[in-house]
């Protein structure tokens, strides 16, 4: 029986979120709790790695993080950004909350219909003369080097941030019937906070492959996977396994 839920996320702004109406539905309790944090790199630490963006006339970013961090740190170390930077990202969400920092209607701003950095290649090989600028997450793999390469685009890669585990109080309860997970660094920062961590009959969900590889992995057992040709979202395929799992 699902009666509690934790999500390794933030909560929701919008009273419209489908964990609501979950939680009608059915009756549960929805717990957001993010597993993990993001912390800055500092000034020194960006500048003991040698990178020099000062030539980069496009910056590539994969996340809300790593615009928050691509602007904070340019800030601090006195980075012009010149008004015909051109901006390219995975998604248009990601690409809307530019404007945060700088006035988006006065910017060159391309973005991915998929979420998926291969699909936005083609966007960056119509404007390969640039040079890219791509701010990663110190845990980041070679994939998306891999990728301009590939394709030979000019750029250069810097880490501006890392994801450390979000630590739970020794007073925290921790008795949750399903954890969902939506990254390999929350699967880590429950074994880290829970280094005897015994699944039983607690529920995992994951969305993305990388995540579910993360929890395979770790030797736990995987109930909910998204997306799916049948669940694209993992609200779709929580509402299906317990719509399932509370009638048994």
């Amino acid at each position: 029986m699902i009666n509690k839920i934790l999500v390794s996320q933030p909560k929701p702004t919008s009273d419209k979120s489908p964990y609501f109406d979950i939680a009608d539905r059915y009756g549960v309790d929805i717990v957001f709790r993010p597993f993990i944090k993001v912390e800055p790199l500092t000034a020194k630490e960006f500048r003991s790695q040698k990178v020099n963006i000062s030539g980069c006339t496009a910056i590539v970013f994969t996340s809300r993080h790593a615009i928050d961090h691509f602007f904070t740190l340019a800030k601090e170390l006195r980075l012009p950004i010149t008004e015909d930077m051109k901006y390219f990202c995975v998604t248009e969400q990601i690409a809307l909350y530019i404007q945060k920092y700088v006035q988006y209607r006065k910017r060159k701003i391309f973005y991915g219909s998929t979420g998926h950095f291969a699909d936005l290649i083609p966007q960056m090989v119509k404007h390969k003369n640039e040079h890219y600028f791509v701010p990663l997450a110190e845990n980041h793999n070679d994939d998306i080097k891999n990728m301009l390469d590939e394709r030979r685009l000019n750029h250069v890669e810097g880490v501006m941030y890392r994801t450390v585990p979000n630590n739970f109080g020794q007073d925290e309860t921790f008795d949750y019937d399903m954890l969902v997970f939506f990254s390999p660094s929350g699967v880590q920062s429950l074994l880290t906070n829970f280094p005897h961590f015994e699944q039983g009959d607690i529920a995992i969900a994951t969305f993305g492959p990388t995540t579910a590889k993360a929890v395979r992995d770790a030797g736990l057992r995987l109930d909910i996977e998204a997306p799916t040709p049948q669940y694209p979202s993992i609200t779709a395929a929580i509402n299906d396994y317990i719509s399932k799992h509370n009638k048994k």
